[in-house]
């Protein structure tokens, strides 16, 4: 008996060793939707699933790359059929966090990679204290100058409002047929105009508190000096209806000779047929205020699908891997975005130094507050406060009533 007893415990322990043995060589999956960017987005993720795998053989890696049309309606498909992915790259996020399907962001990332993010970009995934996402992809907004339109009139990159008049007038003078500033106050960008004059006069959307300071008297001031400037002749004869698109096709043209906007131009300027001579410098601002730019970024997400410590495990060895430097600074050149880590801007900036200038414009931008369920209407109000005073509709009777509105 005590023979037969000693067998069974061996063979219990045994079973037991090799379960443990299985449960080991267990792979775990990891589901991944990310934004398909451009022409080399798909291509790249796939060269990205083989290199993680290799690295990583207990893990299972699928990325369905899906286009910026049909993201939205994927990813709130699968969620109202209970199959959310388990990490997003999307723009959006305050919804999913509303909705409580969302982990906090440093507990899906190493402590490590969290630290490389620019400050500024982590605080635009917060609410109530928690960041929520991390950022993947940037954009910027600078001043574009054409050189040699500049160097004609005779003035220098203009620093501040009263020198960004002054060279619109001398460039007037000097070329009635060039048009001396472009602005947009159009639906695609006129929430962008805003901010703007908004921020490099001290005014903004929200105080440090997050309130809504919409009808300050900075942004009043703001809103009527670009207004000043199309009423004095001095932009584009028609900024309700011409897109930053517009805009750019006319300075690359060498019919406008300074405008706001974002990174992509230069490579749009690059790849015409007779490139412009043309500069980038930081948004002028009114005497005594700082300079200020306005951010654009997507995210990285992760859904809180009650996930075993081995599955937790391998979602943070996927950021690792995704943000390691060199991997990470090549993903932000090919699709010619700005780097949301420190690291990423330094390699960016020692094989393009004519990225130098765009990464410190990016690590000192500020954001729309797209987190506050509010900043729909927001976004719309700014832009007919805009348009309506190019009507010749008073400024602070528009922002007072928005920001009643708002506030209400």
């Amino acid at each position: 008996m005590k023979k037969i007893i000693a067998l069974l415990l061996v063979l219990v322990m045994a079973l037991s060793l090799v379960a443990c043995g299985n449960k080991a060589d267990e792979k775990v999956t990891l589901n991944v939707i990310a934004a398909q960017y451009g022409g080399k987005t798909a291509d790249w993720w796939v060269g990205f699933e083989k290199d993680f795998e290799a690295a990583n053989q207990n893990i299972d890696l699928v990325v369905d790359v899906v286009s910026w049309n049909d993201i939205y309606t994927v990813v709130n498909t699968r969620i109202s059929n209970n199959d959310a992915p388990d990490i997003l790259n999307i723009d959006v996020f305050a919804d999913y966090q509303a909705d409580g399907l969302l982990l906090p962001a440093q507990d899906f990332v190493s402590e490590e990679t969290y630290a490389k993010f620019y400050p500024a970009f982590l605080e635009q995934s917060v609410v109530d204290g928690t960041v929520w996402a991390v950022p993947d992809l940037a954009s910027a907004r600078a001043l574009y100058y054409n050189a040699d339109i500049l160097a004609a009139a005779g003035v220098e990159v203009p620093t501040t409002w009263a020198e960004l008049k002054a060279a619109c007038e001398a460039i007037k003078a000097y070329d009635a047929n060039i048009y001396p500033w472009g602005v947009d106050m159009t639906t695609d960008e006129g929430q962008a105009c805003f901010a703007y004059y908004a921020w490099t006069n001290g005014g903004g959307f929200v105080d440090a508190s997050g309130n809504w300071t919409l009808n300050s008297a900075e942004n009043v001031e703001a809103a009527n000096y670009v207004l000043d400037l199309v009423a004095s002749g001095l932009t584009n004869t028609s900024p309700a209806t011409e897109t930053r698109y517009d805009l750019q096709e006319m300075f690359a043209a060498g019919k406008l000779a300074m405008m706001i906007g974002p990174n992509q131009i230069s490579s749009y300027v690059a790849g015409t047929e007779n490139p412009i001579n043309f500069g980038i410098a930081s948004i002028p601002a009114n005497e005594g205020k700082a300079t200020s730019s306005v951010g654009v970024m997507d995210r990285f997400m992760c859904f809180d699908n009650d996930y075993s410590d081995a599955e937790m495990e391998a979602i943070k060895k996927f950021f690792d891997f995704f943000y390691e430097d060199k991997r990470y600074s090549d993903w932000v050149i090919m699709e010619d975005f700005l780097p949301a880590t420190s690291a990423g801007g330094a390699i960016m900036a020692e094989a393009d130094p004519a990225a130098a200038a765009w990464i410190d414009i990016v690590g000192s931008a500020q954001f729309y507050p797209a987190a506050k369920a509010e900043w729909a209407d927001v976004k719309q109000g700014v832009i007919n406060v805009l348009q309506q005073g190019l009507l010749g509709e008073d400024v602070q009777g528009l922002l007072d009533a928005l920001q009643a509105d708002i506030a209400g």
